[in-house]
């Protein structure tokens, strides 16, 4: 299992699913995350927005790897590790963090960095956020980015650099372009993609249609919006 990183959009499913199907896991099944971060509290505009229950991790038997490193997931795919800031995008940043536990939750302080630990809620830079992505026989990567929030050109040099594959086959997921990120934004992001010429785009919930319509534009029939339930299979 893989969690891409602490929204609880993205992990608030994850302790009703171990409570109904962990026995059914495999003992000491690796959860990868991208470090000590993805259990901080966080805040977005609307309120609370929770924190990751490593108890019920821990519970369900699964072997916590925090993998800030790139780390090979079940022999076959694999993780960025933490995706460096390297383009010239500027992610948004919808939420904020603190460091501690509060009620039995949140991130170690002894295990954060010094300039996190300040007591109070500070913007949340998604240092933690991984990518996850596989080498597909004799078409290249197929990177799955979540919601992108380190960046989406980011995220996959991070994977090109990782494997040492320069060829992406297909990049989807969350590419998270949207207001007050305008034309000029989007039309650099474009541009990034065409010099990396991947084979597929698959948009998907936090692109933003703008940025959908722009790049359709761009790259024709490559660029292809997903939708729950899809299924997209790639093979050699």
């Amino acid at each position: 299992m893989v969690l891409s990183h602490g929204h609880y959009d993205h992990f608030g499913g994850m302790v009703g699913f171990l409570k109904a199907h962990g026995s059914a896991l495999k003992k000491k099944l690796p959860f990868y995350v991208g470090g000590e971060d993805c259990f901080c509290w966080r805040r977005n505009p609307g309120g609370n927005f929770g924190a990751l229950d490593r108890k019920a991790i821990m519970d369900a038997d699964l072997t916590l790897m925090l993998a800030q490193e790139p780390a090979v997931v079940a022999d076959h795919a694999f993780t960025t590790g933490r995706i460096g800031q390297t383009s010239f995008e500027q992610p948004l940043l919808p939420t904020t963090e603190i460091v501690g536990i509060f009620d039995g939750f949140g991130c170690y302080p002894e295990k954060m960095p010094a300039a996190k630990n300040t007591g109070q809620y500070i913007p949340d830079d998604f240092d933690h956020e991984l990518a996850t992505a596989y080498m597909v026989k004799d078409k290249g990567l197929v990177v799955l980015t979540s919601c992108s929030h380190r960046g989406v050109i980011n995220a996959v040099r991070q994977a090109m650099a990782a494997s040492g594959v320069d060829k992406v086959h297909a990049v989807i997921g969350g590419f998270h372009i949207v207001p007050p990120l305008g034309d000029d934004y989007i039309n650099k992001t474009i541009a990034a993609f065409k010099a990396i010429n991947p084979d597929h785009l698959i948009v998907g919930h936090c692109t933003g249609d703008r940025f959908y319509d722009l790049a359709r534009q761009a790259l024709g029939a490559k660029v292809v919006h997903s939708a729950v339930g899809t299924r997209f299979m790639f093979g050699a």
